[in-house]
């Protein structure tokens, strides 16, 4: 039972890793304005966040079954009894879920900033009683001082 715990432990471990390199991609995505990939990596965050919680649940199940809440503790417990290899698998995987809350507190960061800007930028050509496009819809000469929007 210890091996199936340990393999539940390294699968729930490479998904969150692979959830670090999406974040780190959705990072730069919003560092550098390319706001085009944004959907698919969400798309993707959300599927690897529904992974990550299965695995979680099928972990949770491991430990009871060994005897062990299925809380953090008793994962804990179950890691300290189950010898080096999952002491090792569990630490990683604390050190992975870490990481994960970081980055995506990062990047929650950035949209924030990014949403602020935006809001921003729209209060200010709100105040300032012009339109920023024609009845057309083709964007009036001489608005503004002729910075870009989008180049916060």
């Amino acid at each position: 039972m210890n091996k199936q715990l340990l393999s539940c432990i390294t699968k729930e471990r490479d998904i969150i890793e692979a959830f670090l390199e999406l974040l780190d991609q959705e990072a730069d995505a919003l560092v550098h304005g390319n706001f085009v990939k944004l959907p698919a990596l969400t798309e993707r965050k959300a599927q690897l966040a529904d992974q990550i919680a299965l695995l979680d649940l099928e972990r949770e199940r491991h430990q009871i079954a060994l005897g062990y809440s299925a809380d953090h503790d008793g994962a804990n417990t179950a890691a300290l009894a189950g010898g080096k290899n999952l002491q090792q698998a569990w630490q990683e995987l604390l050190k992975c879920a870490a990481q994960a809350r970081e980055r995506n507190h990062r990047n929650g960061v950035l949209i924030h900033t990014h949403l602020d800007y935006t809001r921003q930028s729209i209060n200010f050509l709100r105040a300032s009683g012009q339109s920023l496009y024609g009845p057309d819809g083709q964007h009036k000469a001489g608005i503004g001082n002729g910075n870009s929007i989008g180049a916060g």
